[in-house]
């Protein structure tokens, strides 16, 4: 059959349909875990445990992602169905549409949410890292004035699209992809050096018993879980921005609709896994053998319900928050550990 279509724009049009596919699968798959985040948040945890105060905030959080992705998603749908049903015989056809899609509101809407999805999820990141610094100004002083300049480019990306400019030539949104990468990278290598560090004291303590181990498998669990979250979205991030100085608008298209679902999955791994793992439990405590225990643990609960034999564990981080809790110990035979 023949077409007056080139050839060399049908690559474009594919693409663009391919990647409303994809991000409907990723959709999906983000619908599966904030259902499962929820439940596992909405459990009581077992061996007696408390729910953490923060677990409507939790709920909140999840809820309002939820309901922001899936109105872009449908903001996606519904252009998708405009560019081959409803305006199919527009002018320039599909190809136009798609260079042209900023000239619709709901193109603008569905890359506001992306925007306002990022601030949440980028915000609980900050509430993260700065619970493991217990709020040390050196920390928190330049991440927030990094996240406030990812407020301030987003603001302006938004003013540059009500002019209808094509999103995939908008040189500022170049810049947020990187500073996104950089923040999720900052972010990823200020907590795990921190849990390291923790887990190095906590060697170094549980050590000064004569027939005590300790069993650090606790930190290096959470750690591979950060590392994990952050890379599935840093390398959508990073192809993202290689098309873009590319050029290429069709890898560009494959990926760009499934980033906000994406940036969804990657904050609800860490709330299923750190949900699930709240409660003290065998796999989870640190195993000791003939000589007081010393418990860690990935838990939401207010209190250890364990407290060894000449041995006090101190809570580090504020009780309430999510999260790795960090214990020092207290006893005659082991040194106060503190953190700076």
């Amino acid at each position: 059959m023949s077409s007056d279509t080139p050839q060399t724009n049908l690559w474009v049009e594919r693409t663009r349909l391919d990647g409303m596919m994809l991000g409907g699968v990723s959709y999906g798959i983000f619908t599966l875990l904030t259902v499962q985040a929820a439940t596992a948040l909405m459990q009581r945890p077992r061996y007696g445990g408390k729910i953490a105060n923060n677990r409507l905030v939790l709920l909140f959080y999840i809820f309002i992602t939820f309901a922001l992705g899936t109105i872009g998603c449908a903001a996606n749908a519904r252009f998708t169905e405009m560019i081959w049903i409803d305006l199919r015989d527009a002018p320039g056809g599909p190809l136009a549409l798609i260079e042209s899609a900023l000239d619709y509101r709901i193109n603008i809407m569905a890359l506001s949410i992306y925007f306002i999805m990022g601030w949440c999820m980028q915000a609980l990141l900050l509430h993260r890292c700065f619970v493991i610094w217990c709020r040390a100004r050196l920390v928190m002083v330049p991440m927030i004035a990094f996240y406030i300049a990812m407020l301030v480019v987003s603001i302006l990306i938004m003013i540059q699209t009500s002019t209808g400019a094509i999103v995939f030539k908008i040189n500022t949104i170049l810049l947020f992809l990187c500073m996104e990468v950089g923040f999720t990278l900052i972010y990823t290598v200020l907590v795990t050096s921190r849990l390291l560090v923790m887990r190095s004291r906590m060697k170094q303590a549980v050590a000064q018993y004569a027939m005590a181990q300790y069993n650090s498998s606790t930190y290096d669990t959470v750690v591979l879980m950060l590392i994990e979250s952050a890379m599935l979205y840093s390398v959508f991030c990073v192809i993202l921005i290689v098309s873009i100085a590319s050029h290429s608008d069709g890898v560009f298209n494959l990926c760009y609709l499934s980033i906000t679902n994406v940036q969804g999955i990657a904050q609800l791994l860490i709330i299923i896994r750190v949900a699930r793992g709240r409660a003290m439990t065998r796999d989870w405590s640190t195993r000791v053998t003939a000589a007081p225990a010393v418990p860690t643990s990935i838990i939401f609960s207010r209190t250890i319900s364990d407290i060894t034999d000449g041995a006090d564990i101190e809570r580090m981080v504020t009780p309430e928050q999510d999260g790795v809790p960090l214990y020092s110990i207290r006893s005659p035979k082991a040194a106060e550990v503190r953190t700076a």
